[in-house]
């Protein structure tokens, strides 16, 4: 079972469309028992990473997350993989979960290019940096969807995958032991997302 953390952040009825249509099961839920039961985890997210952060906080679930990381593979979306890094500058100086060295930033500080639109937001190619289980069904160049305004910089180590917009290589996908997170959408990606969450599924 995929336990899909529920803490009030999240369009959580396309992920669990998308899994459902992959045949895995999966299970939106705020509580600590189910996400200890679960095979897998996914920490989804839309929204201010201050905010998200907060809400996780009044959860009670930071600590069950860090203790679950490190037993089963956990995935972060959009949001949800800014989360795991350990800080962000998105309207002030938050602290995430530390689970992968980083630090999310404005994506319009590094843009060179002023003609390019803030939110990025639309298809790019993904480009793989590293070979992983989780590209076990999807080739480089594949197109995938984004929406966000912050990206994560300073994790050349973790980073398996990046998309180009402008200048930057926009952090796509990274890793540290069983934590993996996407920027993109693996749910709004079309055939390739639902893809990469089934290689998700099989870890």
């Amino acid at each position: 079972m995929i336990a899909i953390v529920d803490y009030g952040v999240g369009n959580l009825f396309s992920l669990v469309s998308s899994l459902k249509a992959l045949g895995s099961a999966a299970e939106v839920t705020g509580e600590a028992e189910r996400i200890r039961a679960a095979d897998r985890v996914i920490l989804p997210g839309v929204g201010a990473f201050g905010d998200a952060r907060a809400k996780l906080e009044d959860t009670g679930l930071v600590p069950v997350l860090l203790e679950e990381a490190e037993k089963k593979p956990l995935l972060g979306i959009c949001l949800g993989m800014q989360l795991l890094f350990d800080r962000s500058f998105e309207y002030g100086d938050h602290p995430g979960l530390g689970l992968v060295a980083g630090q999310v930033v404005d994506l319009r500080q590094d843009l060179t290019d002023s003609s390019l639109k803030v939110p990025h937001m639309g298809w790019n190619s993904l480009h793989i940096l590293k070979d992983d289980p989780l590209f076990r069904h999807i080739r480089d160049g594949e197109y995938v969807y984004y929406v966000h305004s912050f990206y994560a910089r300073d994790c050349a180590s973790s980073t398996l995958a990046a998309s180009r917009y402008g200048n930057v290589d926009v952090t796509g996908v990274v890793r540290r032991g069983n934590v993996y997170g996407t920027q993109f959408h693996p749910e709004k990606s079309g055939d390739t997302g639902l893809r990469l969450l089934r290689a998700f599924a099989e870890l």
